[in-house]
């Protein structure tokens, strides 16, 4: 039967994660994807025509765990809390087998520059932002800064945090850093 899928997608789109993932856009082959999933080259050149669109497939999966852990983390009611958990949590998806931070590796892939795979990091770091908006805003008055601007930062400081945890390869350093930007950003509680 043509155009029906003789593979498990959801696996599929996990390992092609896991290879992008492991070796970054540039590097990962077709050849390496087909390995890696099991499923022939031919397979995925006819379902997905080629390997950027397999990678923002498999992206995508990785924006959407990605962002289902922020607003977890962002779900107490302390905002103090929230934001530490936040920075937190995304300590320990940098670090999550060691692979760093595929949205930051894939911006800086300088093969990895086309208009669609740009779009989709931009579409990544814009729901970051809009999640931070969300749950800034009706806390405006405990923030030192206007809530697009704390945002901004949060989101600047998550990309810093994928650099220095290569750098330092320390996460309570990491964690101080975070809770002491935190700690800039939010008024002293009133008593």
């Amino acid at each position: 039967m043509a155009g029906v899928r003789q593979f498990d997608e959801e696996r599929l789109l996990a390992d092609a994660l896991a290879q992008f993932w492991r070796k970054g856009f540039a590097a990962t082959s077709m050849q390496e994807l087909a390995q890696a999933s099991g499923v022939q080259r031919g397979s995925l050149y006819n379902a997905y025509g080629g390997k950027e669109a397999l990678f923002i497939a498999a992206y995508r999966r990785y924006q959407a765990r990605y962002i289902e852990g922020v607003q977890r983390a962002l779900a107490p009611p302390d905002l103090r809390v929230a934001l530490s958990g936040l920075f937190a949590f995304s300590i320990g998806y940098i670090r999550t087998d060691r692979r760093g931070c595929l949205t930051t590796k894939t911006a800086i892939d300088e093969e990895a520059g086309s208009p669609a795979i740009r779009a989709a990091l931009r579409q990544q770091m814009s729901d970051l932002q809009a999640l931070l908006v969300e749950r800034l805003a009706p806390a405006a008055s405990e923030l030192r800064l206007p809530v697009e601007m704390a945002a901004d930062l949060i989101v600047t400081h998550t990309r810093g945090l994928v650099v220095m945890e290569r750098i330092q390869d320390d996460p309570a350093r990491l964690q101080a850093g975070a809770d002491a930007l935190v700690g800039l950003l939010l008024k002293e509680a009133q008593v």
